[in-house]
């Protein structure tokens, strides 16, 4: 019987190479290296994308702690969250992409809460810069203040003044899942085909302040922004519902196949995804999305806690968010930088908590504290639109009312009839402007 070792000692290399490249040709063959090839693959990504749930927790109960009393913008509370986001992103190399070449960029704070009740103090973004020396960056945000102690109005408890509302799950959940992207970004080994920035959003509670104020004075140059990827509230995932909301489908045509074929390929029967192809929402995406920048919003669901002292970080799903970041993880790194992400405009749904059998088309500029109601975007096609509102126009009376605020505006739309022609009067560079809606 021949042995192996004396036929392969009796093959010239010539005909070993011959053997060798016949072998490769086989069909067989070549399909089991490729299987190989994508095995290996995805288990260098599964490695990158380790998501450490011991941090994830340590972030949540810092920032849902007492002791920071609810993380109340512009409060000294929240400014010790907004250094703890700095002091990490430092620790993991990232550079300050602030004000000045610092982490921290300050906006004025324009409404009240409720220990800094007056006007004309600053509340601050924090940013954290991954360099990857590439032309375009991809944003992944999450808002750190929220109600504070109960005086802002926001609150549905029934008594809510003087208590913690600590946000473990709004947002001190979206904060920590941004805070470990981080991470694992910085310390993969790892050049992505795109640059990354890290943004801890103040003033969302009170109208997405520090989101539009980062999109009305860029600390980088919009136009390289890639998309804008939003955290809020995703650490209240239901093991049996499986619902994740993916909000921002439709800003760019690949969205939705993306998002739908990663989930069914890496998390078959994991989530059950509600998909909202609206750019639009109430939180910080919305303002990067006004301003023609793909985005994506990912949120786990409201719940009988939401916006009360009982939001702790007891209900807190901690595995559930781990699943949540490894998804988008997967996402992020399907995206390709070049060419940059192209922006698609979507319907903009009405954002103000009631269900209206008319809508004028338009985006409320929830920063504004003026009187009237401004417009920061309006959708073509709509009403609005047909009547010749513009985008920052401020309407100051529907029909015989008077608009002063969001609210008024909120009321007159309830009353209103579909096919009803409506006069509707605008400030538009402080001039009063008259216009006829149909709605």
């Amino acid at each position: 019987m021949l042995t192996l070792h004396n036929i392969t000692h009796n093959i010239t290399h010539n005909t070993m190479h011959k053997i060798l490249y016949n072998f490769l040709q086989q069909p067989f063959t070549r399909f089991f290296l490729l299987f190989l090839s994508v095995l290996l693959g995805e288990i260098t990504t599964a490695k990158a994308q380790t998501i450490d749930t011991t941090l994830l927790r340590k972030h949540i109960a810092f920032l849902a702690s007492d002791s920071l009393r609810g993380r109340g913008t512009s409060t000294p509370d929240e400014k010790r969250a907004a250094e703890y986001l700095a002091d990490y992103f430092r620790r993991l190399g990232l550079q300050a992409k602030g004000d000045k070449g610092s982490y921290f960029q300050m906006f004025p704070l324009i409404k009240k809460n409720d220990v800094l009740p007056d006007s004309n103090r600053m509340a601050m973004n924090v940013l954290g810069f991954l360099d990857n020396g590439k032309p375009h960056t991809i944003v992944i945000g999450a808002h750190f203040d929220h109600l504070g102690l109960g005086y802002d109005g926001s609150s549905l408890d029934t008594e809510p003044k003087g208590k913690i509302h600590n946000g473990a799950d709004d947002n001190a959940s979206g904060v920590a899942g941004m805070l470990e992207l981080a991470r694992l970004y910085a310390t993969n080994g790892v050049k992505e085909p795109y640059n990354v920035v890290f943004m801890g959003f103040s003033g969302e509670e009170l109208g997405l302040l520090g989101s539009k104020h980062f999109g009305e004075n860029p600390t980088l140059p919009l136009e390289t922004i890639h998309c804008m990827v939003n955290l809020d509230m995703i650490g209240r995932f239901n093991e049996t519902k499986k619902e994740l909301v993916v909000g921002g489908t439709g800003t760019n045509p690949m969205f939705e196949p993306l998002v739908k074929n990663i989930a069914a390929r890496s998390f078959a029967n994991e989530f059950a995804l509600a998909l909202d192809s609206s750019g639009v929402g109430p939180s910080d995406h919305t303002s990067f999305y006004l301003k023609k920048i793909p985005v994506l919003f990912f949120f786990t669901g409201v719940h009988t806690d939401y916006h009360k002292p009982s939001d702790d970080i007891e209900r807190i799903n901690i595995q559930g968010e781990a699943k949540v970041l490894r998804y988008i993880a997967q996402i992020l790194d399907s995206l390709q930088a070049s060419p940059k992400l192209a922006f698609q405009q979507t319907r903009v749904k009405q954002q103000t908590g009631h269900s209206y059998k008319v809508s004028l088309g338009v985006m409320p500029a929830y920063s504004y504290a003026g009187k009237g109601l401004k417009i920061d975007a309006v959708t073509a096609g709509r009403p609005a639109a047909k009547a010749g509102i513009q985008d920052g126009d401020i309407i100051i009376t529907i029909g015989t009312t008077e608009i002063t605020d969001i609210q008024a505006y909120m009321q007159v739309l309830g009353k209103l009839k579909a096919g009803e022609t409506v006069p509707v009067r605008v400030l538009r560079d402080d001039k009063p402007i008259n216009l006829s809606v149909t709605l």
